[in-house]
């Protein structure tokens, strides 16, 4: 069986501040660690859910529905262009991610001057696609008016943290889940898992991702986080195989101009058999691949099943959860971190 080298943090950590959630990765997973995130701290604690409270900020932009949906302090309500208002001429206030990212890096950079995180971990930024804020909060025509608009807006965010963070201390991830479920048709999701664009909705999604990947910069770290949803620990469909996982991945990859630093792609917890993991086989050739097959229900036990049926498959991989664990239950998070640390060895020293 092989033994998976290294880990990667997906996202978001259960913890309510960006310090913790370091210090703890750091203690936990040091040497298992090529980079470390903020743990998505603050009004990003349930990933993009903030936005609608953002965006319903920018004059012309209404909230739909009479009564808030309030996550925390953050109104959810999904949002429209107000009738007369010509999309192009919308200004987005600031998204968030760049003002997070900037105020975050600052501890990670203390932190590392302390020597508690090692000189040689980068700092972690984790970044929504468009498709996924505008697939979930906007609708009909409204998603195609918006979506240049709310890009050119997710860039600006993402020059400023480019601009703010040194590349070799900066890793960007693109957080991907709304995408496949537009792929898989989750009808189980409603319209929300519906293309708005014309032609083939998975061509769309390809030169969308691959557009986003060529965006962060030569000499930053780039990495894709394949999903298949969270909400309460559960996924919009279970997949049968990882064929789906690996056909947009495949195709993202030859539609970037730039080579991919990492990929994650999740693995549920019942599938441990070998048909689950024959199509990565067919993967193309990544720097660093990491396989989401730890998950708390079933612990080092659990991850382990699943090492040995991947290690069939896949020659050299590193293991993470499925999707960020920001709301795994309190309490739980030290426990999974180990099972990270229990499973995997560390990296080799640069």
């Amino acid at each position: 069986m092989t033994q998976p080298q290294g880990a990667l943090l997906v996202g978001s950590v259960n913890y309510d501040d960006a310090e913790k959630t370091m210090c703890t990765a750091a203690e936990v997973l040091g040497s298992r660690l090529k980079r470390i995130p903020d743990g998505e701290v603050g009004r990003r604690f349930h990933w993009i859910m903030f936005q609608p409270d953002v965006l319903g900020q920018a004059e012309g932009i209404e909230r739909i529905g009479d009564e808030p949906v309030w996550l925390r302090d953050l109104d959810a309500r999904p949002l429209r262009i107000a009738d007369g208002v010509d999309a192009s001429s919308l200004r987005l206030p600031p998204l968030g991610y760049a003002d997070a990212a900037i105020e975050s890096y600052e501890i990670f950079r203390r932190l590392r001057a302390e020597g508690v995180i090692a000189d040689d971990v980068r700092f972690q930024v984790s970044l929504p696609t468009p498709v996924a804020v505008i697939g979930s909060f906007f609708f009909g025509d409204d998603r195609d008016a918006i979506e240049p608009v709310y890009t050119a807006a997710l860039l600006r965010e993402l020059e400023q943290i480019v601009v703010a963070i040194p590349a070799g201390d900066l890793a960007v991830q693109w957080d991907v889940a709304s995408e496949i479920g537009i792929i898989e048709r989750a009808g189980g999701y409603g319209s929300t898992m519906e293309a708005w664009w014309d032609g083939d909705p998975f061509d769309g999604l390809v030169s969308r991702l691959g557009a986003l990947v060529d965006a962060v910069p030569e000499g930053i770290e780039v990495g894709v986080h394949l999903c298949y949803g969270d909400a309460g620990e559960r996924h919009f469909i279970e997949p049968t195989d990882a064929a789906t996982l690996v056909r947009f991945a495949n195709a993202v990859i030859s539609a970037s101009a730039r080579e991919l630093t990492w990929l994650h792609l999740p693995v549920p917890i019942e599938r441990d058999d070998d048909a689950f993991y024959a199509p990565l086989g067919s993967l193309a050739p990544v720097a660093e691949l990491y396989l989401g097959l730890v998950h708390r229900e079933d612990g080092v036990e659990g991850a382990q099943r699943r090492i040995a049926a991947a290690s069939r498959v896949v020659p050299a991989f590193g293991v993470a959860t499925e999707c960020g664990i920001g709301r795994a239950p309190a309490g739980t998070t030290e426990g999974i971190l180990e099972t990270h640390a229990a499973v995997s060895s560390p990296l080799p020293a640069p």
